[in-house]
């Protein structure tokens, strides 16, 4: 199956309308839907083997523990992982890169040390390194973005100004959700090494649209939501290398994650299962398996070909409104699946309902990141997303509304 119009009969929610008019999703970088497939993964699991994991003796538990840490494995092998016990289930890409900063970072820095981030960190990798930071007196660095709308990504030539020996992490996203950058995330990793650093990649925007391998791109941790990948919500993973995981701290207590307890202290099962206290989302885990699955069956090249084939048709067909500012790369740059722009004189959110009002269900506001907005001097942008069910007559569409909301607001 190729990505585009033969896709869309598996996606349901895609078949309805808003406002009177067919809906037109580009919103798939907060959010992508779901496909029939793994619907009713998640209905059978309920339906016929609803039990909990790894205590129980009898045959629902024992078929759920089954495809729970077949699950595990399949979303290993998603990303390259040699080891399912290098995979942690979290509720997402936040929880896994809070997981790694309450633990290896509270266990491992100190005062003198540094994290490394970027300029265009979304606040789930900012916030946590903050609040590590305070409880460990590490400083945070940021690598800054180069040009005026950060058309050229990283500001790399300024990479070994920031990247000293002090810096004990490097984290960083693989795709921006707001300038549509891919990160060359593997010269990252090896730049890290070079210098002593661990690195932890968040690919949250990535994971659904590009192929990764953690072992050639060669990091210590990646995180990532099942969401953004056409599963369901509530779940996602933290990929760490087996002997980093093992020498970190449990970071919530509980029924599941312990070898043995007594009233004078406990001690702790090795990872994964360390990180994984009390009943684990079973079924969403099951149900991200298959989305595996079906991201696999089309081919996640074809997907990432597909998306940055239409974000390039609608960064071209609204690149000459009047009064417009895209973000990110320049027209004929190599541009991920999405585009985000601002209008002059026409707030964001106005942009967004306006379309909205044409069936097209696009995302405004600051996307999670204010400081990167604040550098560009832009309160907020609109951003339209593109995903394997996304065709070329929608780009029309949106490229349509987007000329209507000049006309409407006089720009």
């Amino acid at each position: 199956m190729r990505p585009g119009q033969a896709t869309r009969s598996d996606f349901p929610v895609l078949d309805q309308q808003v406002g009177g008019k067919p809906l037109i999703y580009l919103d798939s970088a907060a959010t992508a839907q779901k496909p029939r497939q793994v619907i009713a993964a998640l209905s059978s699991f309920y339906e016929r083997d609803n039990a909990n994991v790894h205590r129980g003796l009898h045959a629902l538990s024992m078929r759920a523990t089954d495809a729970f840490e077949h699950a595990r494995a399949r979303l290993a092998r998603f990303i390259g992982a040699a080891d399912p016990a290098e995979l942690v289930f979290t509720a997402g890409t936040t929880d896994s890169i809070n997981l790694v900063a309450q633990t290896w970072a509270t266990a491992n820095l100190r005062p003198g040390d540094a994290i490394l981030l970027t300029e265009m960190e979304h606040h789930s990798n900012l916030v946590p390194w903050q609040l590590a930071a305070a409880r460990t007196g590490a400083t945070l660095r940021f690598l800054p973005v180069a040009g005026d709308d950060a058309e050229h990504g990283l500001d790399l030539d300024r990479l070994d100004e920031f990247l000293t020996p002090q810096v004990k992490l490097f984290a960083f996203t693989h795709q921006s959700n707001t300038l549509g950058i891919l990160n060359p995330a593997a010269e990252l990793c090896r730049r890290a090494r070079a210098v002593g650093a661990l690195t932890l990649i968040d690919a949250a925007q990535s994971i659904g649209h590009e192929a990764l391998d953690v072992q050639a791109l060669g990091c210590d941790f990646l995180a990532f939501s099942g969401h953004k990948m056409c599963g369901p919500t509530g779940i996602g993973a933290l990929y760490g290398r087996r002997a980093l995981l093992d020498a970190m701290p449990p970071w919530r207590g509980g029924g599941g994650m312990i070898e043995n307890v007594e009233f004078s202290g406990s001690t702790w099962k090795p990872a994964p299962e360390r990180f994984e206290a009390g009943t684990p989302n079973i079924a969403d885990a099951i149900a991200l398996a298959t989305a595996c699955d079906y991201l696999d069956g089309i081919g996640r090249p074809a997907i990432a070909a597909h998306d940055h084939h239409l974000a390039a048709l609608a960064h071209a067909a609204i690149a000459g409104l009047p009064g417009i500012r895209i973000l990110g790369p320049r027209l004929g740059s190599p541009r991920a699946g999405l585009v985000s722009f601002a209008f002059k004189d026409i707030h964001a959110h106005d942009v967004v309902t306006f379309a909205d009002q044409q069936g097209v269900a696009l995302r405004g506001g600051h996307h999670c990141n204010m400081p990167l907005m604040k550098k560009l001097g832009l309160p907020s942008t609109a951003r339209a997303s593109f995903y394997l069910y996304n065709t070329e007559a929608e780009v029309a569409a949106f490229a349509a509304a987007m000329h209507k909301v000049v006309k409407f607001f006089g720009a």
